[in-house]
């Protein structure tokens, strides 16, 4: 089966095909690092993980672009309020700088811990800004902007099909109005370049042809994403919240500078819900990667639960769910350990089905329900391996290089297991049976291997 993804543009599912032969342009909308980033946020990061790995298992070379936003994104989407990096910079005292830096290596962090690979190129809004200048004068250079007090505006009204992405109702917008526009021509408009304000004391600020400031949180991504890949590539990617106002912006951005949409295909990943609400950081209270670990979770059982869920279906986060994913993680690891030596070559069968599967729109939940299929068939153990092996090219959960963790043995449980396993080697059943109970009083699980067994606490 050929690829298939689910654009949002069309509101469908297309067959997918590179504009270059082998070749895939991806950009991803990063964190913005005034602050740790919850487990909602790399349940995104997870998603677009996942696509890249089926893209490279289909074959194709993937140039994944990701951005770092360390400036411009203020509190409200209306453009005004504060810059969060500023904001983040009085919370915890350290200069916009230094959190920047802070949370950015945080971010890396996650991304090992949950074994998010690397994107290829990784870029700071803050290293780029002459780029992003330069964007915003050709869009000038092409009559789509206007000046106000405080900054450079792109004129929405322009663009008579702005906001397709997220089917705005751009009539009903402008007639439900009942905020405050100030100097915006139009409730869609928004900000390409903010004047600094004399009193504000900002930390990142630049000289620009319309005074000194700071670039506006959507022109980033649209100038990092031309300078790494081009006025027109494959995929871009990001979260359901990106629909409605990110994404059209980046799209008329580029559709003022150089005639395009962007990207092919775009494509977004669904919330995480807790108690019956979206993730987020507004509360001043959320789940962070760490405190799974602090509670004795591994990060990777969170990628698990997150590969429950299509990436178009809100996922709900329990503690009870983790520890269904944690324990299911465990038994595919300790089967996969089981099944010894990988086979020279997979299941030609089953690698099909899967391959059937996640062509299908990344339908993540069906492959993974193959796997247990998989190590329940009569296959040999070697091919079972080898084929589990290649699934998790995909699923991205490190079966191969996972290791038991080493457990002391107390003396007088390794001498029950070993009567045990001499009984059970002269066949006496009974006697085997007994002992492996006894083992169970004391604690302790024996797992049978083809030339020794296996300890475990319980």
């Amino acid at each position: 089966m050929s690829l298939e993804l689910y654009d949002t543009w069309t509101r469908s599912q297309r067959e997918f095909a590179p504009l270059t032969p082998g070749e895939i342009g991806l950009y991803t909308c990063g964190p913005t690092v005034y602050d740790y980033q919850h487990i909602g946020n790399y349940r995104t990061f997870l998603f677009e993980d996942g696509l890249k790995r089926v893209l490279r298992l289909n074959g194709y070379r993937v140039n994944h672009v990701m951005n770092i936003t360390d400036v411009g994104h203020l509190v409200s989407d209306a453009d005004d309020g504060e810059d969060k990096m500023e904001k983040g910079s009085r919370r915890t005292g350290k200069s916009a700088w230094d959190i920047a830096s802070l949370y950015t290596d945080s971010f890396v962090g996650d991304l090992k811990s949950l074994g998010i690979e690397f994107p290829s190129t990784l870029c700071k809004a803050t290293d780029n800004i002459p780029e992003q200048i330069d964007f915003i004068q050709k869009i000038e250079d092409k009559g789509y902007t206007y000046r106000t007090s405080d900054g450079i505006y792109f004129d929405t009204s322009k663009q008579p099909d702005y906001g397709y992405l997220g089917r705005l109702d751009i009539a009903g917008l402008q007639a439900g109005a009942r905020v405050d526009l100030g100097e915006k021509k139009n409730p869609t408009d928004y900000a390409l370049w903010k004047f600094s304000a004399a009193e504000d004391h900002r930390q990142m600020e630049w000289d620009s042809p319309w005074g000194r400031g700071f670039p506006g949180w959507h022109i980033e991504c649209s100038a990092m994403a031309h300078k790494y890949l081009g006025a027109y590539f494959d995929i871009h990617c990001g979260g359901e919240d990106h629909i409605t106002v990110h994404h059209p912006n980046e799209i008329s951005q580029t559709e003022a500078a150089y005639g395009t949409r962007l990207a092919n295909f775009w494509m977004h990943g669904y919330f995480l819900i807790t108690n019956d609400a979206k993730m987020s950081k507004s509360s001043g209270e959320f789940l962070r990667v760490q405190l799974l670990v602090d509670k004795g979770y591994d990060p990777i059982a969170y990628r698990y639960l997150c590969l429950t869920a299509h990436y178009r279906s809100q996922l709900v986060f329990s503690w009870d769910a983790l520890d269904a994913a944690q324990t299911a993680l465990d038994r595919m690891r300790v089967n996969s350990i089981a099944l010894g030596d990988a086979a020279a070559r997979p299941d030609a069968d089953f690698v099909a089905r899967f391959m059937a599967m996640l062509n299908d729109d990344l339908n993540f939940p069906q492959a993974l329900a193959l796997a247990y299929e998989l190590l329940k068939s009569d296959l040999a153990p070697g091919v079972k391996k080898a084929t589990l092996l290649k699934f998790d090219e995909a699923f991205g959960l490190g079966l191969g290089a996972w290791v038991p963790k080493t457990v002391e043995v107390p003396d007088n449980v390794r001498a029950v297991a070993d009567l045990r396993w001499a009984a059970r080697d002269t066949k006496n059943w009974a006697e085997a049976d007994r002992l492996r109970g006894e083992l169970s009083v004391l604690g302790w699980t024996m797992k049978d291997g083809k030339d020794s067994y296996t300890l475990a606490k319980t």
